[in-house]
């Protein structure tokens, strides 16, 4: 179905900001943690065909993946960042992924597997190029120049859609905060080519609304901003770190000020739900953080939570941020700023549908941290359908640790 082809990843920035930003958190704090990664394909029905079929030119690119090395200048770009410390620089120029650490399979009914399996500090760094990769080698075989065609359309419409936001903006007063979007859409894009070429459409198109982006290679190519601060894995870890499992958000969230003293303050909020969450964000968390992440459940409830949340420990909801990154289009995070404007600061990471709104249903793909130092960890998510773990018993005692009911 596939065929061997130029490397997909050629540069070890091509990667989102958080990898980075978790990868020196955890090799300062706690470097000899051990992770097991899983890949996982949440619509396998739904692929034009078995992603079994791309397994050689996958392991070919994981070949050339762990071949590269950061190059003198993308260091320096690094260094140039506030809160990357200049060891963790000395770091990353030894910095080479293993390819002994990531094991690929596959099955008779055409499923792939992907597992990785070794210290965090490597294991940790592969989510988003291995993605990256898997999307990009399944769409080339299904690309054309009709797709292309229809992606452009698709793309030249969401240009449009931001000069109308960016009119409907100029009438509002200057106490409004502003619509910000940024593109989180690397590991599910349709290839790292199309995603270079919508970053920077939609950045000259309007750079006010869309200046950032999650892609720290694009950031220094394009001079726009890196967005991002943790993902889910770094808060799942501390389940398995040297903590009560009750007290590991706590410890999560007191390790990241520890780090960044400030900087990259926006907290993410499903690890085990909104509600369990916020039992733990009191006031010395609250005062800390800038804002939260959503990233599972409906936006506008949480929203309205968080706002209820700051309002009950008596700080203004209009000196913090929402940042909403699930499943969202232009059109919803419009609404959604439209909803909170004048309560509370909002911007938006948009993915898969900047990055890969092709006209072709994209393949909805995963690569998720399920154990730690040899103990299971889990996402309890507002979302149903997310939460990937096979130890029924382990899932049961985490909802019972943090009170969350079974969905």
């Amino acid at each position: 179905m596939t065929v061997s082809y130029a490397p997909i990843i050629t540069s070890l920035l091509d990667n989102d900001l958080y990898k980075f930003t978790m990868l020196q958190a955890m090799l300062h704090q706690f470097p000899q943690t051990h992770g097991v990664y899983r890949f996982r394909c949440r619509n396998n029905k739904d692929a034009a065909y078995p992603l079994a079929d791309i397994q050689k030119d996958l392991e070919q690119q994981l070949d050339s993946l762990c071949e590269l090395r950061f190059l003198p200048d993308e260091l320096e770009y690094l260094r140039s960042l506030r809160f990357i410390r200049s060891d963790f620089v000395d770091y990353l120029e030894l910095f080479k992924l293993k390819r002994r650490f990531i094991k690929v399979s596959t099955d008779d009914k055409g499923r792939l597997f992907i597992d990785i399996e070794g210290p965090m500090i490597q294991a940790m760094f592969f989510e988003v190029f291995v993605l990256a990769i898997v999307n990009e080698l399944y769409f080339n075989a299904l690309s054309n120049d009709s797709v292309i065609e229809e992606g452009q359309r698709r793309l030249d419409a969401k240009v449009a859609l931001l000069h109308q936001y960016a009119d409907a903006q100029t009438q509002y007063g200057q106490d409004t905060p502003p619509f910000i979007v940024a593109d989180f859409g690397t590991r599910r894009r349709f290839s790292r080519r199309w995603q270079a070429h919508v970053v920077e459409t939609l950045h000259k198109a309007e750079p006010k609304i869309v200046g950032g982006t999650s892609n720290v290679y694009l950031a220094k190519q394009l001079g726009m901003t890196p967005i991002g601060t943790m993902a889910h894995e770094f808060m799942q870890a501390f389940q398995a770190l040297d903590v009560r499992l009750r007290d590991s958000q706590k410890a999560a969230l007191e390790a990241w000020v520890h780090e960044y003293r400030g900087d990259l303050g926006i907290a993410l909020t499903d690890v085990v739900g909104m509600d369990a969450f916020l039992r733990d964000f009191d006031l010395y968390f609250a005062k800390l953080f800038d804002g939260l992440r959503h990233d599972s459940g409906d936006p506008y409830i949480w929203g309205d939570k968080a706002i209820a949340h700051y309002e009950k420990l008596k700080i203004d909801p209009k000196t913090k941020i929402l940042t909403f990154s699930d499943g969202l289009d232009l059109e919803k995070a419009w609404e959604l700023h439209q909803y909170f404007k004048g309560r509370i600061r909002t911007s938006f990471g948009i993915g898969t549908n900047l990055t890969n709104d092709m006209g072709i249903t994209p393949i909805n793909i995963v690569l998720k941290l399920v154990e730690c130092n040899g103990q299971p960890v889990a996402k309890l998510s507002d979302s149903p359908g997310k939460t990937m773990i096979n130890n029924d018993t382990y899932l049961a005692y985490l909802r019972q640790v943090f009170e969350v009911d079974e969905p």
